[in-house]
């Protein structure tokens, strides 16, 4: 083999070696870049809400492809969620899609019309880098309800301007959640209101209260007072009388049946004489 021929590969070959260990490097860097857990999501929030409501859902999605093992998001994470109903015309969830930058959830509101039902937020988080694909599905049940409304007016009969102060709301007793109103010039008013959801209250009377004790009469409701109350009564399922048709059909036979046999018994006798 001529010496020169041979000089020149060995020069060629101490050039390239080093970018050939180079590109290994990176190609292994690039295969174990991804993590290897799997694609997960949840869906939280409140579980029954008012017609005609505004609620806020986090929308949570990690793993997979696009999630490198030190628990970078090196692809693209994404959720798209759809909601599925009898009727959801009017109903909106936005954002609808969103992409996760960092391991933490995504606020999404959800805007129901004024029929009362049963829907589900059904959300796909999709996890996708370097041609790789994974998904998975998540669900949440939420019922709509026609809410109870609780309504008043506040005044301030001072004259001097009241900051932000927040309105209590209790049921029997039991704070429920609050109003906060921004601010009230000297004689001026506003009123608030509160929706309360629930798939329903025992059997009886039930007390909503608004309270602005803690303004120590700075602002007064309408009345004067610093608690505004409201009463209702909810009453009983209606009875079910079934078993008392039961009862009552089962005696009619039994009456048809004594009699028959009673006559039976009497043809009996008038042909044995």
């Amino acid at each position: 083999m001529n010496r020169g021929f041979s000089l020149t590969v060995l020069a060629l070959a101490l050039i390239l070696l080093p970018a050939l260990f180079a590109g290994g490097s990176a190609l292994a860097a690039a295969t174990n870049v991804t993590g290897s857990s799997p694609v997960t999501g949840a869906v939280a929030g409140p579980t029954v809400i008012g017609t005609n409501s505004n609620d806020t859902y986090h929308i949570s999605g990690w793993g997979g492809p696009a999630v490198a093992a030190n628990g970078t998001v090196v692809g693209n994470l994404t959720y798209y969620a759809t909601l599925v109903g009898p009727n959801v015309t009017g109903f909106a969830l936005v954002p609808a899609s969103a992409q996760f930058h960092q391991n933490q959830s995504l606020a999404a509101k959800l805007t129901p019309g004024n029929a009362t039902q049963t829907l589900a937020i059904d959300v796909e988080i999709s996890s996708v880098y370097l041609g790789k694909n994974e998904s998975t599905n998540v669900s949440f049940s939420v019922t709509i309800v026609q809410p109870y409304v609780i309504s008043a007016t506040i005044v301030n009969p001072s004259n001097a301007t009241v900051t932000t102060f927040a309105v209590y709301v209790t049921l029997d007793g039991s704070v429920i959640g609050q109003v906060n109103v921004s601010s009230l010039a000297p004689g001026s008013s506003t009123r608030v209101t509160f929706d309360y959801p629930t798939l329903g209250l025992s059997t009886g009377s039930h007390t909503f209260a608004l309270s602005l004790v803690q303004e120590h009469g700075l602002v007064l409701f309408a009345n004067g007072q610093t608690i505004y109350t409201v009463t209702v009564y909810v009453t009983g399922p209606a009875p079910d009388y079934t078993i008392w048709y039961i009862t009552g059909i089962a005696a009619f036979f039994v009456a048809i049946f004594i009699f028959l046999t009673r006559v039976a018994a009497r043809r009996r006798g008038t042909a044995r004489r």
